[in-house]
């Protein structure tokens, strides 16, 4: 009969537990990088495109090897507020800043053979979003990601379109 010691016996467990970890590690995250908003376009119900944010919309998208993700989307034209405190704005110049931003992080995975993200938002501007799951048909083409966020209640499909930044 073959005996083992405790020590022995537990090497073998720690070394085939770091093995079952190393193979069950997710892979890195395709889109990780820093991408720069190129457009933010709107697809309405009756087939028309044009600009969800204004003529010069800025936005930044950055995700990291595991898939963490922070987006912001501004409309340019967003007005300033007159009395030059957040705390005193009109109800106008909130209403334009609340609607001419687009903000929200959390984790998003990649299915190539489907072409859809998934994003799994932890919280964003728009609180009806927060732990939300939203899938996305998307496109890369080189260092351009475009993708389609879900249907609005009106039936307009917003677009955004990125370029990797090197």
């Amino acid at each position: 009969m073959i005996r083992f010691s405790a020590p022995f016996l537990s090497m073998i467990l720690l070394t085939a537990s770091d093995a079952a970890l190393a193979q069950t590690k997710p892979e890195p995250c395709s889109l990780a990088g820093t991408w720069t908003l190129v457009a933010a376009d709107v697809i309405r119900p009756d087939g028309s495109r044009g600009p969800d944010y204004g003529a010069s919309p800025q936005g930044l998208l950055i995700v990291d090897g595991n898939g963490r993700y922070a987006l912001q989307i501004y409309k340019s034209e967003r007005p300033r507020f007159q009395s030059g405190d957040k705390l005193k704005g009109t109800a106008a110049e909130y209403e334009a800043a609340i609607v001419g931003a687009s903000t929200h992080f959390g984790t998003l995975s990649v299915d190539v053979a489907a072409r859809t993200l998934t994003m799994n938002l932890d919280a964003s501007s728009f609180p009806n979003q927060e732990k939300t799951v939203q899938k996305r048909v998307y496109e890369l083409d080189g260092d351009v990601l475009s993708y389609r966020v879900p249907p609005r209640p009106d039936g307009s499909i917003p677009i955004s379109i990125w370029k990797r930044l090197r």
